[in-house]
C-alpha cells in the first residue's frame, strides 16, 4: 500500500516566557548544514527519525527520543527515514537555562552542559512533549506553564547534565506556605505567575515549589485549579452560567474550565447546573 506523501510544515512562536521560543516542524527533504545556535536547543521527535551529527558522532534520534544540542556546539540535521521527521523544539537563551540551573541550589553554579546529543528518558520525554502541545493549543495558564517548564528542565538538568547542581534541602517553611496558600484563595481569578507566587512565600522559585508540593501534596498549579472548581460550583449553584462562571474563576475559555471540572469532578459543569439548578 502506498504511504500517503509527507508535507513539510513549520510552526514557530513565543509562549510568553522571555528568552523561549518554541517550534513544531515537519521536514522531509530538508538537509541543515553543519552549525550551532547561540542558545540552548532541546527537543523530542513525535514522528520519523532525525539523524545528526553531534560531538564527534553521527546519531539517530527516533519517535519518543529527546534530541539537543549545547550553545555553539556544530551539528547537522537530515532525515534518517523516508518519511522524513516531525519534532517539537525549545529553542531557549542560555541565561533562561542558566536561571533554571541557579534556583536548583539557590546560589549561582556553572552552566549545564550535555555530553550527549540523544536522550532516553519517556518521563522526560512526555514532559516536553505535553507542555509543548498545551501551550500550542492554548491549553494551559501562565503559573501552570511556568511551573511545568521550570520542572522540566530541573529534571533534565538533574538527569542528564554531566554535574548537576545539588538541590538545597526542603524544610517546612510553614509560614512561607500558608501565605502562598491564602494567596491562592484571594487571588484565584486573577493570571498568576510562579514568580509572583514564590515573592509572597519569600522563597525561589524553584524551591518555592519544592516546599509547596511536599506540604500540600499538590503543586501550586493544581492547588489553584482545584480552587478555581470549588469557586466554579459555587457560582453554579448561585445561578450564573458556565461561561460565566469560567470567566470569572479565571479559566481562558468554557472549555478549558470544561477539562478541568470533568476532571476533578466526574461530570461536566453544564451538566451540574442543570443538577443543581433543578433541585433549586
Amino acid at each position: 500500500m502506498n504511504r500517503k506523501p509527507v508535507k513539510e510544515s513549520v510552526k514557530l512562536w513565543q509562549p510568553g516566557i522571555e528568552g523561549l521560543e518554541l517550534m513544531r516542524a515537519t521536514y522531509v527533504t530538508q538537509r541543515f548544514p553543519r552549525h550551532s545556535h547561540d542558545g540552548f536547543a532541546v527537543g523530542v521527535i513525535e514522528d520519523g527519525a532525525l539523524g545528526f551529527y553531534y560531538r564527534g558522532a553521527n546519531v539517530v534520534a527516533s519517535p519518543g527520543a529527546i534530541n539537543l544540542a549545547n550553545p555553539d556546539e556544530p551539528h547537522t540535521g537530515h532525515a534518517a527515514d523516508a518519511s522524513g521527521w516531525t519534532y517539537r523544539m525549545y529553542y531557549m537563551s542560555p541565561d533562561l537555562l542558566q536561571q533554571v540551573a541557579d534556583l536548583i541550589s539557590d546560589r549561582p553554579v556553572g552552566f549545564p552542559f550535555f555530553q550527549e546529543g540523544v536522550l532516553h528518558d519517556p518521563q522526560l520525554a512526555g514532559s516536553l512533549r505535553g507542555l509543548h502541545a498545551d501551550w500550542e493549543e492554548k491549553r494551559v495558564g501562565r503559573l501552570e506553564a511556568q511551573s511545568r517548564f521550570v520542572e522540566m528542565l530541573v529534571l533534565l538538568i538533574r538527569r542528564h547534565a554531566d554535574a548537576p547542581p545539588r538541590p538545597r534541602p526542603v524544610g517546612c517553611e510553614n509560614g512561607a506556605v500558608e501565605r502562598a496558600r491564602e494567596y491562592l484563595e484571594d487571588c484565584y481569578g486573577e493570571d498568576l505567575s510562579i514568580q509572583e507566587l514564590a515573592a509572597v512565600a519569600g522563597l525561589s522559585p524553584y524551591h518555592f515549589i519544592r516546599v509547596f508540593g511536599r506540604q500540600t501534596g499538590l503543586p501550586p498549579h493544581t492547588y489553584l485549579t482545584q480552587i478555581r472548581v470549588r469557586r466554579v460550583r459555587a457560582m453554579l449553584r448561585d445561578g450564573l452560567s458556565v461561561a460565566e462562571a469560567a470567566y470569572a474563576a479565571g479559566f481562558s475559555d468554557q472549555s478549558h474550565l470544561t477539562r478541568h471540572f470533568k476532571r476533578l469532578t466526574g461530570i461536566t459543569p453544564g451538566k451540574y447546573r442543570r443538577i443543581v439548578q433543578e433541585k433549586a
